[in-house]
């Protein structure tokens, strides 16, 4: 009997790489599970059990459609943004699904595992071709030969050249990943107290100077301490007394808080931190209790 049960967690992350949301993830994996066990009688063994498993997975996300979801409708009348963002559909993916995601990646690969979860490095993907992508991922991240990677593309080994060359001129070199570290925890306690007492310009404070903020599924994105600024004002006196809670957790790698005003859910924040300054902050305007399935049923909290 074909256990393909020790695969579910990895091909999750697989998907979400490939489609940038965890509903849409979890929808593809299914999908995958299902085709795999129909498919099983036919499986020959010309390659591993775990690259057959990639090729489904990697071909369910290719031909879904990307949910583009709804613009919601602010309780206040925002600022101008800076820009609109395209990757409305942009969730969140909760740390404690990586334990044992990703199996050992194969000499091929150039990213770091955490890297490869970062939502920078996952909004990029999303802009890429969606065959380029498929390409980056499993050459650059899972390490599959490009013999293998044109086997799961139904194409050739010169046109997965091409296409990794192309991709990677896209997203650039790698780089080392982000890791925890006394000056990120410092940042993060200091943002949480700022935040939550509805101090601005402590906020601001910490802030790079290119700092930017998203709040997918809106397209509202924000470029600047001042841009920040105005908006957190505006959305400060909106939530006037009503106090808010942030829980710590972790998401995509990066420091995480579930916030709740007045004791109800209200979005999850995502905070990018370079060296000791917060560069990017993604507020996601679901709320924990109405995210997928996974994030719901998984306690993150940072260890005290």
């Amino acid at each position: 009997m074909v256990d393909l049960e020790p695969y579910r967690r990895e091909l999750l992350l697989h998907c979400y790489r490939m489609l940038g949301s965890l509903t849409d993830a979890e929808d593809a994996l299914q999908e995958t599970m299902v085709a795999a066990w129909r498919g099983l009688e036919g499986f020959e063994g010309r390659s591993s059990l775990r690259t057959w498993l990639y090729r489904i997975a990697t071909n369910q996300c290719l031909n879904a459609r990307r949910r583009r979801p709804p613009e919601p409708v602010p309780p206040f009348t925002p600022p101008e943004p800076t820009r609109r963002g395209e990757v409305t559909w942009l969730q969140p993916y909760p740390d404690a699904l990586l334990d044992v995601a990703d199996s050992e990646p194969g000499p091929e690969a150039r990213y770091h595992a955490r890297e490869a979860v970062e939502l920078a490095f996952v909004v990029a993907l999303q802009h890429l071709p969606p065959r380029q992508t498929a390409t980056l991922v499993l050459r650059d991240v899972l390490g599959f030969s490009a013999t293998e990677v044109a086997a799961m593309l139904d194409t050739g080994e010169t046109a997965v050249k091409g296409m990794l060359q192309r991709a990677r001129a896209t997203l650039g070199s790698p780089r080392e990943p982000r890791r925890s570290s006394p000056a990120e925890e410092e940042v993060t306690r200091r943002f949480a107290e700022s935040f939550t007492a509805g101090d601005v310009d402590g906020v601001v404070a910490l802030l790079t100077d290119d700092a930017w903020l998203a709040m997918p599924p809106a397209p509202h994105e924000y470029v600047g301490p001042a841009a920040i600024a105005e908006f957190l004002r505006v959305s400060t006196a909106w939530r006037g007394e009503r106090p808010l809670v942030l829980t710590p957790t972790r998401a995509n790698t990066q420091p995480a808080f579930a916030c709740r005003i007045d004791g109800n859910p209200a979005g999850l924040l995502v905070l990018t931190v370079t060296g000791d300054r917060v560069s990017a902050i993604t507020r996601f305007l679901d709320g924990p209790l109405t995210l997928p399935q996974q994030l719901r049923l998984v306690s993150v909290r940072s260890p005290k």
